[in-house]
């Protein structure tokens, strides 16, 4: 069991997300090799990155996705615009990396909903899959790494700060 601390990011860490290695695209196309050739994910253009914001958290929610117990992450809203990239949405491709840029995992959003910190319910906490997948871990946890990235911003977090709530299905491990 994990426990929330100062040193925990819990989110999709796009920051430092990877290029799309010679790995990574060895990957992107073995899981199109196993496709019929109509298929939509086919034309799709994923992104590659990792989760949380040291090596050793990147390679455990990494690991959990794997194994399909997460299922689910959050994020802020500027996150994304800080690093120029679009807000996700339901139906985006992913390729789950380990800290190293080492692919493990495609993903695809499912669900997208922004709501404010405190509505984030129990559901979405226990799909996480993090932590003892309790709402109390999740605020924790998250109040943590959340007021992290936004002091790193340059903006303030609260219990009124939206939220990008992300669920997600395993696609394909390799």
């Amino acid at each position: 069991m994990l426990a929330p601390s100062a040193e925990r990011s819990v989110g999709r860490y796009e920051v430092e997300s990877h290029q799309m290695t010679t790995r990574v695209e060895v990957f992107w196309e073995g899981y199109l090799g196993t496709l019929p050739a109509e298929h939509p994910h086919r034309h799709a253009r994923p992104d590659a990155f990792v989760f949380g914001d040291s090596p050793s958290l990147a390679n455990e929610l990494a690991a959990l996705v794997q194994i399909g117990r997460k299922q689910a992450t959050a994020g802020l809203p500027a996150e994304f615009t800080a690093a120029g990239l679009p807000l996700p949405a339901a139906g985006d491709i992913s390729i789950v990396t380990r800290a190293d840029g080492s692919p493990v995992a495609i993903i695809e959003l499912t669900e997208v909903r922004q709501v404010p910190f405190h509505a984030v319910d129990a559901a979405f906490a226990a799909e996480e899959g993090e932590g003892d997948r309790t709402l109390a871990w999740w605020r924790t946890a998250h109040r943590n790494y959340f007021s992290r990235v936004s002091a790193k911003l340059g903006c303030e977090f609260d219990e009124n700060t939206p939220v990008i709530c992300q669920r997600f299905r395993l696609v394909w491990c390799g």
